[in-house]
């Protein structure tokens, strides 16, 4: 069996017939000043919280990166965003809960050294042009290293997302090669729609260096400038052939920029899964189960496309928000995606969106024109919302409404 088989299979095994949510929101710590934590500290709070209520650290390259509880797990990221990955519930309330809990820990660790926590789409001081991503240190992590000497050679914007980005993601589940593949398909057909109700600015008229003329969704036109082989929406995902082999095969051949394996991190530039295998580099043969597995998710984890499909579908097109909106858009993508009554209802109305280069040129229309755009032949963006919210209403019991219901609160409030 090849490796491409084990990343299917492993792709394969995520199929279940709950109905899940899983949410990650990434934080900013600032200071008043709006300059974030510096690394050596956040390590060492995250020590203290850790063993304070008994959760197991996590380290990479010896460098205490977060820690993991039954509910949650905590990671630093490239400049220190401090990141929560809530573990999948089918209860919004459940994951509420979870967060609470964690922000009532962390604000009052934070509050008492003169740090509060910010969420945004980009750190308000490099949005603002009071510093530039230059201005921000990396943490320390070989991983980040690397990638930051790969990203200055295959965009503008790489050192806007490393330093000063930050993204809320929910996960969500599939039963089978079909479901997933349908759910992908209209998962990234009103994505341009998830991206502007969720985009998150600390002024209305900040524009990224070079792309005055686009005044929206600044986190969006950095990931997507990146690089090419790795960002945008799933390649071939529309294709009639596409499925699991195909995920596999692009998770083979995607390059890597850096190998994390057996404790080690290195750097291998372009070199593909493939690559390592063909060039002995990694010895198949060798592997475990378990080192096998670890490096299948190390392989797609470095592709940084606006879906990843792993044991789920991880939709990556929001930007950080306060958790109030971050439960209104779980509850937007619970009550559109888990009814078989509002997916057929979405096939239908964007059944004739049927590329990726569609969806690209939605998502310039609003990063022109943000809700005054017109996408898809002419529909306004406004009113595709205003669908959207509707329709996922009907697909969520009483108490799972309240949620969505703020957010057509927050939604009008932008009309």
């Amino acid at each position: 069996m090849s490796f491409t088989d084990d990343i299917k299979n492993y792709i394969q095994a995520g199929e279940s017939n709950s109905e899940k949510l899983g949410l990650e929101i990434e934080h900013f710590v600032v200071d008043d000043d709006g300059n974030q934590i510096g690394f050596d500290l956040i390590s060492v709070l995250i020590k203290e919280v850790a063993d304070s209520i008994g959760a197991d650290l996590l380290y990479t390259d010896g460098y205490v990166v977060g820690y993991v509880t039954d509910e949650y797990s905590i990671t630093i990221e490239p400049s220190c965003q401090f990141e929560i990955s809530i573990n999948p519930h089918s209860s919004i309330d459940a994951i509420k809960k979870i967060y609470d809990e964690f922000y009532t820990v962390w604000n009052t660790v934070f509050s008492e050294l003169g740090y509060h926590i910010e969420r945004y789409g980009n750190l308000p001081n490099v949005e603002l042009g009071i510093i530039s991503p230059d201005d921000i240190p990396l943490s320390p992590k070989k991983r980040y290293k690397y990638m930051n000497k790969h990203f200055l050679k295959t965009g503008k914007y790489g050192k806007y997302m490393m330093r000063a980005s930050a993204s809320t993601q929910v996960s969500v589940d599939y039963s089978s090669e079909e479901d997933m593949i349908r759910k992908l398909r209209i998962l990234q057909k009103i994505s341009p729609l998830f991206m502007i109700l969720m985009e998150s600015k600390s002024s209305l008229f900040s524009t990224l260096d070079g792309a005055e003329d686009k005044p929206h969704l600044h986190r969006i036109q950095q990931w997507n400038d990146l690089d090419p082989k790795r960002t945008g929406f799933v390649p071939n995902s529309f294709d009639d052939d596409f499925g699991y082999d195909s995920l596999a095969s692009l998770v083979y051949n995607t390059p890597l920029i850096l190998l994390s394996d057996n404790s080690e991190t290195i750097y291998v530039g372009d070199k593909t899964a493939k690559n390592l295998f063909e060039e002995k580099i990694i010895d198949e043969e060798s592997l475990t189960d378990d080192r096998r597995k670890k490096l299948i998710e190390h392989f797609i984890s470095m592709g940084f496309f606006h879906f990843r499909i792993k044991t789920y579908i991880e939709i990556r097109v929001a930007d950080s928000v306060p958790i109030e909106k971050a439960l209104f858009y779980a509850a937007l993508i619970k009550g559109l995606i888990y009814s078989e009554e509002n997916l057929t209802k979405l096939e239908e109305a964007f059944e004739n969106v049927n590329s990726i280069s569609e969806i690209d040129e939605a998502v310039e229309e609003i990063e022109k024109s943000g809700f005054d755009a017109s996408i898809y032949d002419g529909k306004n963006v406004k009113e595709l919302i205003d669908f959207l919210i509707n329709l996922a209403r009907n697909g969520l019991d009483s108490k799972e409404r309240e949620y969505l219901d703020n957010v057509r609160s927050i939604w009008s409030n932008c009309q």
